[in-house]
Formats: C-alpha cells, sequence, structure tokens
C-alpha cells in the first residue's frame, strides 16, 4: 500500500544568495548539497541545503529572487518550520551560538508540546529548533562532517511544518482523505498531523486564521514537497488527487527527483516528490554543493546561465 513517507523538502524565497549560503552552512551548520538553478527560470539561483547527500526530509531550498520585497504576513500561507536536534542539552547549546551571532530568539519555550528555540533566518524565514530526543527519527539521515557544529548538537532533519490556513477543516480532509494522514494530537497552536502514525519526522500543523492572505516575498515558503517512493508511486498519488477533485498542475521529471505539484482549497502548493535518483546522480558525495550542476536539459545552455548568474561561493 503506497504511503506518504513524510517530508521531502521545502522551498522558500531569499533575496541574496551569498548571504542565505553564509546563515544556512556557517551559522547552521546545513551542508549545502545543490546549487543549481530554478529549471522554470535558469536566470535564478536554487541552492539546496541537508544533510550529507541531501537526504528526504533534510533539504531547505531556497530560490534567489534579487528584487523580492518584504512579505506581508497573513494567512493561506506556510508559515513556520520546525528542525530537530539531538537533546534538550543541543537546545542550550543553540542559545549560545545565536547569542553568539547577534540572532534574536525566544529563549526556550515550547512548540508543538516540545522544547523549542523560535528564531528567524536574515529574509524573515520563521525557524523553531525542537528537542527531538523523544521522537523516533530516520536512520538514513547523515550527519555531515564537516559541518561548524558538532554532532550532539547539529540540526538532524525537518520537524512539524506550519500550515496557516481560513479553512482548517478543508486542509485536515486534504490530509486525510487524500493522503491518509493521522490526526496526533490537539496542540496550543492547531491541530497536528502525521503522515506516519507515531512518527514526528512528517508532521503538519495546521493552524487556522481568518484575516487577509499573505503576500510572498523574502522569507516567504513557496511549497512543501512531501515524499513518496518513485514514479511509480507519483502517478498513483496524481490519480487519487484528481479523484478528489483537484487539479494537478503539472508534472515533471526533475532529473534529481520526479514531482508533481497541486493546490488544495485554501492557495497552499503541495509537491509530491520521489526519493530518488538524488543529488549524487551528477556528483560524488564529496563533491555536492561544489559547483553549478545542471540537468541535462539545461546543460547545452550552460554559458548564458554562467552568464546570467552573479558568482557565490
Amino acid at each position: 500500500m503506497s504511503q506518504i513517507a513524510g517530508h521531502h523538502h521545502i522551498s522558500m524565497i531569499t533575496k541574496t544568495a551569498g548571504e542565505n549560503h553564509h546563515f544556512y552552512r556557517d551559522i547552521l551548520g546545513l551542508r549545502r548539497v545543490k546549487k543549481t538553478v530554478n529549471q522554470e527560470n535558469p536566470k535564478m539561483y536554487h541552492l539546496f541545503y541537508g544533510d550529507l547527500t541531501g537526504s528526504p526530509g533534510t533539504e531547505l531550498t531556497f530560490f534567489e529572487i534579487p528584487n523580492a520585497g518584504r512579505t506581508h504576513r497573513g494567512t493561506n500561507a506556510i508559515t513556520k518550520i520546525g528542525l530537530f536536534v539531538p537533546t534538550q542539552q543541543a537546545l542550550h547549546d543553540w542559545l549560545h551560538r545565536l547569542d553568539e551571532h547577534h540572532i534574536s530568539h525566544s529563549g526556550i519555550t515550547s512548540y508543538a508540546d516540545r522544547e523549542a528555540i523560535h528564531f528567524e533566518d536574515p529574509d524573515g524565514l520563521r525557524l523553531v529548533l525542537l528537542n527531538g530526543e523523544k521522537d523516533t527519527l530516520p536512520d538514513f539521515w547523515t550527519a555531515w562532517p564537516d559541518s561548524p557544529i558538532p554532532e550532539e548538537s547539529r540540526i538532524l532533519g525537518m520537524g512539524p511544518v506550519e500550515i496557516t490556513v481560513q479553512n482548517a477543516k478543508s486542509l485536515s480532509a486534504t490530509l486525510e482523505k487524500i493522503f491518509g494522514y493521522t490526526l496526533a494530537k490537539h496542540t496550543g497552536e492547531g491541530l497536528l498531523y502525521q503522515s506516519t502514525k507515531g512518527h514526528a519526522f512528517g508532521e503538519i500543523l495546521i493552524v487556522e486564521q481568518d484575516g487577509p492572505v499573505e503576500k510572498p516575498g523574502k522569507g516567504s515558503v513557496h511549497h512543501l514537497a512531501i515524499r513518496v517512493k518513485d514514479g511509480e508511486d507519483l502517478r498513483y498519488w496524481a490519480e487519487k488527487i484528481k479523484d478528489y477533485g483537484y487539479d494537478i498542475l503539472f508534472m515533471k521529471d526533475r532529473f534529481y527527483f520526479e514531482s508533481l505539484y497541486f493546490k488544495e482549497e485554501n492557495g497552499i502548493l503541495f509537491e509530491l516528490a520521489t526519493d530518488g535518483p538524488g543529488f549524487t546522480v551528477d556528483a560524488s558525495v564529496e563533491s555536492l554543493g561544489t559547483k553549478l550542476d545542471l540537468p541535462p536539459f539545461l546543460e547545452t545552455k550552460r554559458e548564458e546561465i554562467e552568464r546570467n548568474l552573479k558568482q557565490i561561493d
């Protein structure tokens, strides 16, 4: 039986790729596993960060849009990203690191019924570090040995992703009836759903909020990608989505994975992405993220693409 195996990746907007790279690699200690371009607009960088190989569930990805304005926050948007660390002590270590880099934070508080630290990246993206010591996390998530963060404190991968909507009932029905998510609990923030019952690595926290719809800009989330096994599985889910009444916006082989996109009733954009072939399909583990990688269908345009991109480390 097909099952959504958790988060695959999540994609955001950044204004400055260089600053983004410094923050996520040098301060948060994630590995940049792929430096490539937006396949629909190759004049735009698409950067991927994660564990040693960019395993599914660890990937934070960013489109660089230099003229992006500020986000006008509101409802019908993906509003927060949880990131697991190993222990309570790791949270205390992160308090010192955030202070050291003059990053404002909440101190140790709570989120989704776990100990947590809330903070923002340079673009205003809302992030939450979470104590994951009581959670069973994927054993294939693999530490990047060159991270500036000691292994006992490093960010492991994605936890609950918060989605704020005007109609929580509709989004709940989408998760339950199409994808088989189960309601784990009512938290102080909202409804916590799990793609795999009893496991935290695919959680979605639904917050119901009326009012103006968010106007995206730098630091906003473009879409959440959830994880499917392979191309055959992807086509199975495409039929389920269409049978439910949603349109498939498009399906595409992105070389590193296959994907499809749809929007649910509140306007939240979801992607379904396959586990493979992964980022080592055109690079060794050792060289991941060090050069501009292009899928074969863009390789013939490399000279033009590189000419239109501002060089980054």
